[in-house]
């Protein structure tokens, strides 16, 4: 997501933007282990929000929509919702997969397909904005978020005053020593750099624990808050008689936001190139300037 303002004259980049994306944790669990579809879902649901919100910001960027990504909190809060919902599903996945028995060397396996696609968004960042290229966007952060998370999954309850501590602490600790390309990763800036993603550890880290210590409560207590019960599993009917016809419908976009949810990273990954060529086609086939 991106919105925030950045500090300069030139064209305010946005301040995260394909995070709300953030990004998404990696590709789908091995057939073998149990998927908990609610998680998938929700995470279904933020790609498909971020892909709302990007368009949306698409539109904008080339004068198509009168809006302002930076300051207008219609749009800045949804950056933050779209983005918080993706690491409270990333501390949930991480939660899921410690209890799994997930080995370390799966973990450096998604963790490696991470940090290689953040490569290619910085690359691909640099040839469209050369002044305000993702350096540490959203999949950057959550490189540096899940080895973390995955070190402390056994705190459990710290986790959540340690979340409040992370959010907390860029509001009452901040220096210009932070301020630097090389160190405002962490988040105690006094400005936000001039870049088109910015998510840094601090207070995002906060939301990942929170996910990951509310999945591991309900893993221990709730576990049927994390699945819909499917046909064939002892699933009733969501309704019948005259409303079948709802129930089917209600029940194929559950499943559709699922399955959407278990591919995050590729879709992630694909869905501003396609937006954006998109866009270019229509408008230079309708004789559209192309700003």
């Amino acid at each position: 997501m991106r919105t925030r303002k950045g500090q300069s004259p030139q064209r305010k980049p946005r301040d995260g933007g394909d995070a709300a994306g953030s990004a998404p944790p990696a590709s789908p669990e091995p057939a073998s282990s149990t998927r908990y579809d609610r998680v998938d879902a929700l995470r279904g649901f933020a790609l498909i929000w971020m892909a709302f919100f990007h368009f949306c910001f698409d539109l904008s960027n080339y004068r198509l929509l009168d809006a302002n990504f930076y300051s207008d909190a219609l749009w800045t809060s949804q950056r933050t919702c779209i983005l918080s919902l993706f690491l409270l599903c990333t501390g949930a996945g991480q939660a899921i997969a410690t209890s799994q028995g997930q080995s370390w060397a799966r973990f450096w396996r998604r963790w490696g397909q991470i940090v290689g696609c953040a490569l290619l968004v910085s690359v691909g960042s640099w040839f469209m904005f050369p002044n305000s290229y993702i350096y540490f966007g959203v999949l950057h952060g959550m490189a540096v978020m899940l080895i973390v998370a995955r070190l402390t999954a056994s705190w459990r309850a710290w986790l959540w005053p340690l979340g409040l501590l992370a959010v907390a602490l860029p509001r009452l600790v901040a220096d210009p020593f932070f301020d630097t390309r090389a160190t405002n990763w962490i988040g105690l800036v006094t400005h936000k750099p001039i870049t088109e993603d910015y998510v840094p550890v601090l207070p995002w880290l906060g939301v990942m624990w929170w996910g990951l210590a509310g999945t591991q409560w309900m893993l221990a207590h709730r576990r049927p808050w994390l699945s819909w019960a499917l046909p064939g599993q002892g699933a009733q009917p969501l309704v019948s008689g005259d409303n079948a016809g709802l129930a089917r419908v209600l029940l194929a976009v559950r499943q559709g936001l699922a399955m959407l949810g278990r591919w995050s990273l590729t879709f992630y990954m694909v869905h501003q190139p396609i937006l954006i060529g998109g866009l270019l086609a229509w408008m230079t086939l309708t004789g559209r300037p192309v700003p």
